[in-house]
């Protein structure tokens, strides 16, 4: 982990380009060289000044400021201003010296440090509403790279590009991809090299595919207690954790997006958060903003997901707190909505219906229409997305009822209302699919083929997001 001077060091050095230090001069035997230094994507580049006759010119480099350990990278002649240093590593201050001779003495000009910046020419120059915008609707592969046991523990097979291949075709425009990673790493939190090939691999297949793609960290067994006795202990397990991530997709471009966390909430407690509670949750967002952009890179400028507390809407507009940015405009806040639960989730109730075209009072609950979501909806829109914040609407979805066979109109309006409500409002509106497609389920297609089993809920949900 670096220390906070080190971060903040380069942060500066990727965000404002180039950087470069005035003249540091140094004087003896009559002579004076004055050093600056600069860098850029490519570079260092060191250019300096004399007066008085100086031989012996040498360039000398360091990680720090220190002279002592110093390392000659150059001697060049008398004559000779100029000197670039391209093998400097991109994100890594450097102090650099003149040392020369004169009137039969060695002397030094005072140090002088430039930083290489990252290259983010593959970073568009879009704000974060303005990405969200492009982003359409998108789909979860939910139960999958975030079960816990395997990929395959929780019945879903091991993905494939012939199944986000399908996603894609179906009209998606975005790929939501839940990840566990506590489970592939050792006692320090060192992720598997077998794991983070394997993540990549999926994302390189959605990448392919055209999807936009984020990838977070989702459950990965519940240590994300938000408690001021696990506060510092979970902040430096998502720097680990993040670091590392972020480091093995750093020279990705910005189709891939970063959340942090998922659904952080104290286990079992549903009400509304204490002071204590929310409070250790926004270190949790502001710690993984810290953790990627010390990676530097096009994570530099990466676009990042952040949430309200439990993705909760109420909570969020009341509790969340937007993380400071060394990036302009690259944070995104996410919610997810499941209202009414009745209708949604719980299999054993016997709400079925939904909305203005219900028909019994004994199937419905009025109380979550369409009147509510526009409501919610608009308050994250007025909260975040007007003063440039997108939002993420990271899952929405409700179960099929296949055992009442008129329920399904019900879920394909509550489906089309979610996302179209959300669309017009900027909040990216990504469906949570478990892969389960019988009774009780959220799947939308085979994992196995790739094939629609609900192509009019799909095309819906689509057609909804236009």
């Amino acid at each position: 982990m670096k220390s906070f001077f080190s971060s903040i060091v380069l942060l500066l050095a990727f965000c404002i380009a180039p950087f470069s230090q005035a003249q540091s001069c140094g004087s003896g035997g009559g002579a004076t060289v004055c050093l600056t230094a600069t860098g850029t994507a490519n570079n260092i580049g060191l250019s300096w000044t004399v007066s008085g006759t100086i031989s012996s010119v040498q360039v000398y480099r360091d990680t720090d400021s220190n002279p002592s350990g110093r390392i000659r990278i150059a001697t060049v002649s008398a004559s000779t201003k100029t000197y670039t240093d391209s093998t400097a590593v991109a994100g890594t201050p450097y102090w650099y010296w003149i040392k020369f001779t004169a009137a039969g003495t060695s002397y030094s000009s005072n140090v002088a440090s430039a930083t290489r910046t990252a290259s983010t020419a593959a970073m568009r120059n879009l704000t974060s509403v303005q990405l969200a915008a492009l982003m359409g609707a998108g789909w979860n592969l939910g139960n999958s790279l975030e079960a816990i046991g395997s990929e395959t523990a929780w019945g879903n097979p091991a993905t494939t590009q012939t199944m986000i291949n399908a996603v894609k075709a179906a009209g998606f425009k975005t790929i939501r991809i839940p990840v566990s990673w506590s489970q592939y790493a050792d006692a320090n939190y060192n992720i598997s090299s077998t794991w983070m090939a394997r993540v990549k691999q999926v994302v390189d297949y959605s990448k392919s595919a055209g999807l936009y793609v984020i990838i977070n960290i989702h459950w990965d067994g519940g240590w994300m207690q938000p408690k001021y006795a696990n506060q510092t202990a979970v902040n430096s397990r998502i720097t680990k954790l993040w670091t590392q991530i972020a480091n093995q997709f750093k020279n990705y471009d910005d189709y891939l997006l970063f959340a942090g966390t998922n659904e952080v909430m104290v286990d079992g407690d549903y009400g509304t958060p204490t002071t204590e509670y929310y409070t250790v949750q926004n270190s949790f967002n502001q710690t993984f903003v810290n953790a990627v952009r010390a990676t530097g890179g096009n994570n530099a400028v990466r676009h990042l997901i952040v949430q309200g507390f439990n993705t909760n809407i109420d909570h969020t507009i009341s509790f969340a707190t937007i993380p400071s940015d060394s990036a302009s405009k690259r944070l995104m806040m996410e919610v997810h909505f499941y209202d009414p639960y009745n209708f949604t989730l719980n299999e054993n109730s016997v709400i079925w219906q939904w909305g203005k075209n219900a028909t019994s009072a004994a199937n419905v609950e009025a109380w979550a229409n369409e009147a509510y979501v526009d409501a919610q909806f608009q308050r994250m829109k007025t909260k975040f997305v007007d003063n440039g914040v997108a939002v993420i609407l990271g899952e929405f979805g409700a179960i099929s009822r296949t055992n009442i066979p008129a329920a399904e109109s019900y879920r394909v309006y509550w489906n089309q209302y979610i996302t179209r409500a959300a669309y017009t409002r900027g909040l990216v509106p990504i469906y949570w699919d478990n892969g389960y497609t019988a009774n009780g389920g959220m799947g939308l297609f085979d994992r196995y083929s790739g094939n629609q089993v609900y192509p009019t809920l799909i095309s819906t949900i689509v057609n909804a997001a236009k």
